[in-house]
């Protein structure tokens, strides 16, 4: 995700000459350094964040303490913090660097074709300015909503697990036009193209999901067939399930 952001960036107009990477794996470093090779790519979070206007936090929730620990010293008391790790809570990171401004984001995969969807939520040091700084910065993959850090836990669920959703929907629709016989990979193309022209409707089309299904449902006809057979299963009961019981599971691993 950490690259998908210095990728952004660098399309949204930022220069490589003002970026830094903090990387302690070598061997993901040479490769940081060739994806990115007009980024200083270095071992050390310290050297990193001297003199940065913002700082992200693209690391393992393990790993946060020992980064943070390793990049105080270095840090200005006005740096943002920008953090990407998931279910560190703000109340920890302002913990790691009293007095600083802290941000919390929840970003989603799709930010690695600049497609992303992002929420951000400010802590107890962070002013507009900061958090018009911490959009900027992710609008680059995506767009980006503001939330209460409560609410951070519902994004997780929706929006930070919903790719995988998506995904799971893809693979079966997949298997179904297998089953009703076309080639896997006829069946794909359709499946892919599907998904990709109905999202882009949705996202251009005010009217909204409801209005768009019925739009696509004759009365009597093929869809409203098939869409009989998905409410009989529960389709929009589980989708429901889905967002709750990962919500429930993000505040828990928030919650240590």
């Amino acid at each position: 995700m950490g690259a998908a952001l210095v990728g952004g960036l660098l399309d949204g107009g930022f220069e490589g000459d003002a970026l830094s990477i903090a990387e302690i794996d070598g061997e993901r470093r040479v490769v940081l350094e060739q994806q990115f090779p007009k980024v200083r790519v270095v071992p050390s979070a310290a050297w990193a964040v001297a003199d940065a206007d913002v700082v992200v936090l693209a690391v393992k929730p393990d790993d946060v303490g020992p980064t943070l620990e390793t990049a105080l010293p270095a840090l200005g008391v006005e740096t943002l913090v920008l953090s990407i790790a998931a279910g560190v809570t703000i109340q920890r990171i302002e913990a790691l660097v009293p007095d600083r401004p802290v941000v919390r984001a929840m970003p989603n995969t799709p930010a690695l074709v600049g497609l992303g969807a992002s929420a951000i939520a400010g802590g107890t040091h962070a002013r507009s300015d900061h958090l018009d700084l911490a959009e900027r910065l992710l609008g680059t993959v995506g767009v980006v909503v503001r939330v209460a850090e409560p609410l951070l836990d519902a994004v997780t669920g929706l929006s930070g697990s919903g790719p995988a959703y998506v995904f799971l929907v893809a693979e079966a629709m997949v298997e179904a036009g297998v089953l009703v016989g076309l080639g896997r990979e006829v069946a794909s193309r359709l499946v892919v193209q599907t998904l990709l022209g109905s999202a882009t409707l949705l996202a251009q089309d005010p009217s909204g999901p409801e209005a768009l299904r019925a739009a696509v449902t004759s009365p009597g006809g093929t869809t409203a067939a098939g869409l009989r057979e998905l409410e009989a299963h529960g389709l929009r009961s589980a989708i429901l399930e889905a967002v709750s019981a990962a919500t429930v599971r993000s505040r828990e691993l928030g919650a240590g």
